[in-house]
C-alpha cells in the first residue's frame, strides 16, 4: 500500500513537469525619453568618434551651384526636376548599355520623391542625402506604347512637375498632345525602356503603369549613390526650364 502512495505521488510529480508553460498576457507601458534621463557615458564615449567622422564626411564639397535649384519653379517642369532626370540618365545608362546591349529611352520620376533643395554655393554631400534619403534603387522597365500613354496620361491628369528627362518632348493641348521620344515622333506598336525606381516600379504614387512591364532590368545602383557620383564629376551644376514640356 505505502509502495502504491510513492508511485501515486511520482506519477502526480511527473506530470506537473510536462505542463508547458503557456502565455497568458502581454504588458506594455510607455517610457518618455527626454532631457530627464541621462546620457549613458560609455556609449557616448564608444559612439563619439563614429559621430566626428561621420559629420565629417557629409561636409565633404561636391561641387557648386551658381543658383538655388529648385522643384516648384516651372508648370509641369522645374529645374530640380530637369536636374534629377538628366543626371540619372548619364549615370545610369551606361550601366543598363553594359547589361542588355540596348540603351535607356527616357526617365520618370516623382515628384514628391524630391526631398529637398539645392542651395546656390557649395554642394556637400548632406545636400546630396537631403535631396534623396530613401534607399531606392533604379530599374529600367520595358512598356509597351499601351502602357506608355498610360504613363502620359498619369503625367497630364496629376498636374505636377514629376522629374523626366531631355530625351522627352511633350506638348500639351486644349484637345491633343503630342509626344517624341528622342527626336521621333511616339510609336504606339513600339516598346520603351523606362529608367525609374524600385519603388515606383512597385506602384508608388499609383504609377501603377510600371507594374508587369515587358521586361524588368536591375541594375544594382542607388539613386542617392548616382547623385553623389554625379555631383563628383561636375565642377558646377547647371539646370534649366526647357522645351520638354510645352503647355498650349
Amino acid at each position: 500500500m505505502k509502495q502504491s502512495y510513492i508511485f501515486l505521488f511520482l506519477l502526480i510529480i511527473s506530470s506537473c513537469q510536462k505542463l508547458e508553460k503557456q502565455l497568458v498576457k502581454i504588458t506594455a507601458k510607455n517610457i518618455a525619453i527626454n532631457n530627464t534621463i541621462k546620457a549613458s557615458e560609455e556609449i557616448v564615449r564608444v559612439i563619439q568618434p563614429y559621430k566626428r567622422k561621420l559629420a565629417s564626411e557629409m561636409q565633404e564639397v561636391l561641387c557648386y551651384s551658381p543658383k538655388e535649384i529648385v522643384k516648384n519653379d516651372g508648370n509641369m517642369q522645374s529645374s530640380l526636376g530637369n536636374l534629377m532626370a538628366d543626371m540619372c540618365f548619364e549615370m545610369a545608362n551606361p550601366i543598363f548599355i553594359e547589361k542588355t546591349k540596348a540603351t535607356i529611352d527616357f526617365v520618370l520620376f516623382n515628384n514628391g520623391g524630391i526631398r529637398a533643395s539645392l542651395p546656390a554655393g557649395k554642394i556637400t554631400k548632406e545636400h546630396a542625402f537631403k535631396l534623396m534619403p530613401f534607399d531606392n534603387e533604379f530599374v529600367v522597365v520595358t512598356l509597351s506604347g499601351e502602357k506608355v500613354l498610360e504613363l502620359v496620361a498619369y503625367f497630364i491628369k496629376s498636374r505636377k512637375a514629376h522629374p523626366v528627362s531631355k530625351s522627352i518632348q511633350l506638348t500639351i493641348g486644349k484637345n491633343d498632345n503630342h509626344l517624341k521620344i528622342k527626336g521621333e515622333i511616339f510609336d504606339k506598336n513600339k516598346s520603351y525602356n523606362v529608367l525609374t525606381t524600385d519603388y515606383l516600379q512597385g506602384g508608388g504614387d499609383n504609377m501603377n503603369f510600371f507594374k508587369n512591364p515587358k521586361q524588368l532590368t536591375l541594375l544594382d545602383y542607388k539613386m542617392r549613390d548616382a547623385i553623389i557620383d554625379y555631383f563628383r564629376k561636375k565642377d558646377t551644376l547647371h539646370s534649366t526650364i526647357d522645351n520638354r514640356i510645352i503647355m498650349k
